[in-house]
């Protein structure tokens, strides 16, 4: 039976991020990271835009580089899932039929995505992004056509609207909600969002519901229950995702009302010698005093960090302020510090028109998110206010 010190499952951010630190900090034990991707650990945030777009290569999004597991005595298994964990035996059974023995084992199974199950769903040109293989999919199967739908109003389908637009498609966007992005930061900054796409020739139907896709082998349209038909030749779906507990939940892991794992605050399991961190962990959040779970990279990456060091006998919590960020093509571009789950007050600073603004996202008196555009240094004063929980001063934030 294999025996490694420190098992790492999921080769994303997170489980990178914990394999990296775990080396800079001194860890001189086995490590063996299991990925069921087929490819290295990579940059997700090039999945949608640099690396769809054609502007990075597959070497140039590798986080390390390519010789980084070498370089650093790390073992990675590609193509390769963990179907069965025993905390007790300290063991995790993979689908290439070893069972591994583990000192300490961090879960990093990052999320699925959401598919939409509705008649048509099996045509030909339908394209989920999650991986650098199904971006070159898509970048192979838009090439030559003219029209592209993309289903959903949240990252995914914003930011690949807009990559395949700069490639020179015609896209349309199709969504439930009333105006992109909203959900997660309202309609003032979403109705920002939303212009800078229409102005860039994007065309989008809110408050839809896609009802099937119409086609003969391959996709030729998207209906929707309202009767609204939009034609085209490739079809996005981007309708969020889910963690991906199945292995910690038959193992017994305790299961959080967000769906994920859950931590304490240094993002241990109830599992002895097994942490979490990523999509899937629900933690203890010293910041917000709740316990949180969040889908972005760079909370993932900072979350791999924590891990590693608490599997290594820190003790200290988890206590970035979580911090996110998208771009549109090069038309627009914003940070955001939180998350607001709800909020019952927004407060703008500078301006919309100008593209250098701030959206204070405010809950009673406390600051619970901002989001900037070209004000970078307002994400400071954000970082402060949502760790100290003080007051807001209204004026202040205004500027």
């Amino acid at each position: 039976m294999p025996e490694v010190d420190f098992l790492i499952v999921g080769g994303g951010d997170a489980g990178f991020s914990a394999a990296r630190t775990l080396r800079e900090e001194g860890a001189e034990g086995s490590i063996l990271v299991v990925s069921r991707d087929p490819d290295p650990p990579y940059d997700r945030t090039a999945v949608s835009k640099s690396f769809l777009g054609g502007e990075k290569s597959h070497e140039d999004v590798l986080l390390g580089g390519p010789d980084w597991f070498t370089e650093n005595n790390v073992e990675l298994r590609n193509r390769t899932s963990a179907i069965k964990l025993d905390p007790e035996a300290h063991t995790v059974t993979l689908s290439d039929k070893d069972v591994v023995s583990y000192g300490k084992l961090l879960l990093a199974t990052g999320a699925n995505i959401n598919r939409l199950r509705i008649p048509g769903s099996d045509l030909e040109g339908i394209h989920y992004l999650r991986t650098l293989g199904t971006a070159k999919g898509l970048r192979q199967d838009v090439d030559g056509i003219e029209h592209v739908a993309l289903v959903g109003g949240s990252y995914i389908a914003t930011e690949v609207a807009a990559t395949l637009t700069a490639l020179g498609r015609r896209c349309t966007i199709i969504m439930q909600e009333d105006v992109t992005l909203s959900r997660t930061f309202g309609k003032t900054a979403g109705g920002y969002f939303q212009k800078k796409l229409e102005d860039h020739g994007v065309v989008i139907h809110g408050g839809e519901d896609v009802e099937h896709f119409e086609g003969e082998g391959r996709v030729a349209a998207v209906l929707c229950k309202s009767g609204l038909r939009v034609e085209a030749e490739a079809v996005v779906v981007g309708v969020g995702a889910h963690p991906d507990v199945s292995l910690a939940k038959r193992a017994g892991l305790e299961i959080g009302e967000r769906g994920g794992v859950v931590t304490d605050a240094t993002l241990k399991t109830s599992a002895p010698d097994v942490w979490a961190a990523g999509d899937i962990a629900e933690y203890d959040s010293v910041v917000h005093h709740a316990r949180i779970r969040i889908e972005h990279w760079d909370v993932a990456e900072n979350q791999g960090k924590t891990a590693a060091r608490s599997m290594l006998g820190a003790t200290d919590p988890h206590d970035v302020v979580p911090y996110f960020f998208s771009d549109l093509s090069d038309w627009a571009w914003f940070e955001y510090v939180g998350p607001a789950y709800s909020w019952t007050e927004e407060i703008v600073r500078g301006s919309l028109e100008e593209d250098k603004f701030t959206v204070w996202y405010i809950d009673g008196d406390r600051l619970v998110a901002a989001l900037a555009v070209d004000r970078g240094d307002d994400l400071e004063r954000a970082r402060e206010l949502i760790t100290s929980g003080e007051p807001v001063d209204r004026e202040e934030l205004a500027g």
